[in-house]
C-alpha cells in the first residue's frame, strides 16, 4: 500500500508513530483514522471519517483484555476488587498517560482551532486516541496483536494499582473460634440504609450470642468481613 502524504502528514511521520506503537500496520489508513479527531474530519471533510467508531470498538477491546488478564493472573482477588482494578487500568487518566508514554498528541489530527485550544495535550481526546489505536491494531492484525499493545502499558502499571491482598477476615475467625467446638459464630445485620444504588449495610459477629465485633459496608459480605476484622483485632490478632 502506498504510504505517500495523505491527511496532512507525511509518510514518514506515520512511520515514526508506527514505531513508537510498536505495530507496523498492514492498512496505515487504520493509523490515520484512528489520529483523526472529529474536529479534524469535520473541518477538512475526511472521507474516512473521525476515530470515534475505532473508540467505541477499542474501549470494548481494551475491557476484555485486561479483564481477561486479571482473571487470569490474579485468582485470589473477590470480584469487587477485581472490578477496581479494571476500572483503574481502564480509566481515561490511565489512558492518556499510555498515550503520552508514545508522544501521541504529535500525531493528532485536529482542526485549527482544537489545536490552537491546547487539544494536543487535552486528557479526554488522547484517552479516546488510544483507545481507537487499539481497534485499529486489533482490525488490522487480529486480537493477539492488540492484547500485546494492551498488555505492554497494563502490566507495568498494575505493579502500582494492584491492591494489597484479599484478606478472609471471617475464614480467619471461624478457624481460631472451631479450636472451641461448644462456641458458636453468628453474623447479624443490625441495619441497612441508603438508596438502591448506594446501600450502606452495618452488621453485628455474635460469639454464643455475645457482640465481639461490628462492621460496615456497601454489601452484607462486606460488612460482614469488617466485623470478623474487628473482632480479630480486639482478640489480639
Amino acid at each position: 500500500m502506498s504510504r505517500q502524504k495523505q491527511q496532512g502528514r507525511p509518510a514518514a511521520d506515520w512511520a515514526k508513530l508506527e514505531a513508537s506503537v510498536g505495530y507496523r500496520f498492514h492498512n496505515i489508513s487504520l493509523l490515520k483514522n484512528a489520529m483523526t479527531h472529529s474536529s479534524y474530519a469535520n473541518e477538512n471533510k475526511s472521507p474516512m471519517g473521525s476515530n470515534e467508531r475505532l473508540e467505541f470498538l477499542g474501549d470494548s477491546v481494551l475491557g476484555i483484555v485486561v479483564a481477561d488478564y486479571l482473571y487470569k493472573n490474579c485468582p485470589h482477588l473477590p470480584e469487587g476488587e477485581l472490578t477496581k482494578l479494571r476500572a483503574a487500568l481502564v480509566c481515561e487518566k490511565a489512558c492518556c498517560g499510555f498515550s503520552r508514554q508514545m508522544n501521541v498528541g504529535d500525531y493528532l489530527l485536529l482542526s485549527h482551532g482544537e489545536q490552537n485550544s491546547g487539544g494536543r495535550t487535552r486528557s479526554s481526546i488522547l484517552a479516546d486516541a488510544f483507545e481507537a489505536i487499539i481497534a485499529a491494531i486489533y482490525l488490522d492484525g487480529g486480537m493477539e496483536e492488540a492484547r500485546s499493545f494492551i498488555l505492554r502499558f497494563v502490566k507495568p502499571m498494575l505493579q502500582t494499582a494492584r491492591p494489597k491482598p484479599f484478606k478472609d477476615y471471617k475464614t480467619m475467625l471461624q478457624e481460631i473460634i472451631q479450636k472451641n467446638p461448644e462456641e458458636s459464630l453468628e453474623y447479624v445485620l443490625t441495619g441497612e440504609s441508603g438508596p438502591d444504588h448506594n446501600k450502606h449495610f452495618t452488621v453485628e459477629v455474635h460469639l454464643n450470642s455475645n457482640v465481639i465485633g461490628k462492621g460496615g459496608g456497601r454489601s452484607k459480605k462486606e460488612a460482614e468481613q469488617q466485623a470478623a476484622r474487628e473482632a480479630l483485632e480486639l482478640m489480639g490478632y
